[in-house]
C-alpha cells in the first residue's frame, strides 16, 4: 500500500511539473488582453482586431492549456507558428452571437465589443478566433500574428490600480480561480453599500453546491468602480444615467435583460486587479440581469430576487449552463437553439446526442421523456423533462426544478452541479 501511494504521489508531482513546464516554455508572467470587434448581421459576420494591451501578472489557468471544457459559441487558439501546436485555447460566448439570431439582425448591421485574456507569449504566436452559429457551424474566423515585443501593444503597468478589497482569499492567482465583483451605478458615497452587496453575492454563490465544497479553490475581490450617477439606465422608463460600465436594461428590447456593450471599458475598470471571471452588481431595484459564458455576469443588487438571480447568472458565465425555462409565447431568445443540433451546454438536450449529456445519471427505469411529478420536483430527480432552452417542445432539461430554471429552486440540479464541478476541476486539476 505504501508503494502504491509513493507511485501515486510521484505521478501527481510529474503531472503538475509537466503542466508548469508547458506554461513556462511558452508564456511569461504577464497578461495579454486582446480587444476584438464583432460586427455584421444575420447572414454575414466579421471579427476585427481592435487593440492589444499587456500588464504584469497572470491570474488564469496554468494547466489544460490546449483543452476547452465546452465548445461555446466561440473559440480562441494561440498557435505556435513553427510546430503548429496549440499552446493555449479558450472558449466563450458573446452578446453579438445572441443578437445575430434576433429579428433586428436581419435588417441591420451592428458591432459589439469583446475581450479575451491570455498569458503573454514569449515569442510570436498565431491567434485564431472563430465564431460558431447555433448549429455549430463556423460563422467567421480571423487569424492574426501576435509579436510580444510589438511596440504597439499598450502597456498598462503604469496605470493606477482601481480600489479593491478581497472578500475571500485562499491563495495566489496561480493557485485559485479569481472572481472580481465590480460596482456598477454606485457613487463614491455608496461604496459601503456596494461592499455589503458584494459580500451578499459571494456568500450566496458559495452556499450552493458544488461551490461550497470547492470554496478553498477561489479568491473573490470586490472592485470599487465609481459611477457619476447612482442606479443604472432603464430605457423602458426613459431614464439614462452615466455609470462605470454603461449598462442598461432593454437589451434586444427585453425589459429585464440587463447588459453592457462596453466590454473594453469593463476591463479598463479592472486595472491592477487579478481576475478571471466577472460579476457586475448594478445598484438598482429594477428586476433583471444577464450572464454570458466566459464574458460576465451582470445583475441587479437591490431587487428582492437578487440572491437567486446572481447565482443563476453566474451559472451561465462561469458554469456554461443554459436556461432551463421556456416560453409559451414568442420571445427574443426563441431562435437560440436548433432542434436538429445538440447544444453544447451540459444541462439541456435535443436528444440528438444524449449520450454526451446526462444519460449516465438516469435511473435505468427512467422513461424518456420523463413525467414531471410533484415527487420528482421535490427530490430534484434526474430525468428528461420536455421544455428548456426557451422551447416548449423538442428540448429537454434534467430536472423539474433547478436554479437554472426558476428562482424558487434551492439548489442546482445534480446535472448542473456536475457541470460546475467539472468546470472547477478544469481550472484547478491537470486533465
Amino acid at each position: 500500500m505504501r508503494k502504491f501511494f509513493s507511485i501515486f504521489a510521484i505521478l501527481i508531482f510529474s503531472l503538475s511539473t509537466a503542466a508548469a513546464s508547458s506554461f513556462d516554455t511558452f508564456f511569461t508572467e504577464r497578461t495579454l488582453r486582446i480587444d476584438y470587434i464583432f460586427s455584421g448581421n444575420a447572414s454575414m459576420q466579421i471579427v476585427a482586431l481592435d487593440e492589444l494591451t499587456s500588464f504584469e501578472g497572470w491570474a488564469g489557468r496554468r494547466i489544460n492549456l490546449d483543452k476547452i471544457p465546452v465548445k461555446g459559441n466561440g473559440e480562441l487558439k494561440l498557435i505556435d507558428p513553427v510546430s503548429k501546436a496549440i499552446i493555449y485555447r479558450t472558449s466563450f460566448s458573446s452578446l453579438f452571437q445572441e443578437w445575430v439570431v434576433t429579428d433586428e439582425a436581419s435588417k441591420l448591421n451592428k458591432s459589439f465589443e469583446f475581450t479575451i485574456l491570455t498569458p503573454l507569449p514569449k515569442s510570436e504566436v498565431l491567434a485564431e478566433i472563430t465564431l460558431y452559429d447555433n448549429e455549430g457551424n463556423i460563422q467567421t474566423t480571423l487569424t492574426h500574428s501576435i509579436q510580444p515585443n510589438d511596440k504597439l501593444i499598450r502597456n498598462f503597468d503604469s496605470r493606477s490600480a482601481i480600489g479593491h478589497e478581497y472578500i475571500m482569499h485562499n491563495g495566489s492567482p496561480a493557485e485559485c480561480i479569481d472572481i472580481a465583483i465590480m460596482a456598477e451605478g454606485y457613487t463614491a458615497e455608496e461604496m459601503d453599500i456596494f461592499m455589503q452587496d458584494a459580500r451578499t453575492a459571494c456568500e450566496e454563490i458559495f452556499s450552493y453546491e458544488p461551490f461550497a465544497s470547492f470554496k478553498k479553490r477561489f479568491n473573490v475581490v470586490a472592485v470599487k468602480n465609481v459611477s457619476k450617477h447612482s442606479d443604472v439606465s432603464v430605457p423602458q422608463d426613459n431614464v439614462w444615467r452615466e455609470t462605470a460600465m454603461n449598462s442598461n436594461f432593454m437589451t434586444f428590447y427585453s425589459p429585464r435583460y440587463l447588459t453592457t456593450n462596453s466590454v473594453h471599458l469593463i476591463h479598463d475598470n479592472l486595472t491592477g486587479v487579478a481576475y478571471e471571471h466577472l460579476i457586475i452588481l448594478a445598484n438598482t431595484d429594477t428586476y433583471g440581469g444577464g450572464g454570458i459564458y466566459n464574458s460576465y455576469t451582470l445583475t441587479t443588487a437591490h431587487n428582492p430576487q437578487f440572491k437567486p438571480v446572481v447565482v443563476h447568472e453566474f451559472g451561465h458565465s462561469f458554469g456554461a449552463l443554459a436556461d432551463e425555462y421556456f416560453y409559451e409565447h414568442e420571445d427574443h431568445a426563441a431562435n437560440t437553439y436548433k432542434l436538429g443540433y445538440e447544444p453544447w451546454e451540459q444541462n439541456i438536450t435535443s436528444l440528438v446526442d444524449f449520450d454526451s449529456k446526462w444519460k449516465d445519471m438516469l435511473d435505468k427505469k427512467s422513461e424518456i421523456p420523463t413525467e414531471p411529478t410533484e415527487k420528482r420536483k421535490k427530490n430534484y430527480t434526474v430525468g428528461v423533462y420536455e421544455g428548456g432552452g426557451y422551447l416548449t417542445k423538442g428540448m429537454y432539461r434534467p430536472a423539474v426544478v433547478c436554479r437554472m430554471r426558476d428562482n424558487e429552486a434551492t439548489q442546482f440540479c445534480p446535472v448542473c452541479q456536475r457541470a460546475i464541478k467539472r468546470m472547477i476541476q478544469y481550472y484547478t486539476e491537470q486533465q
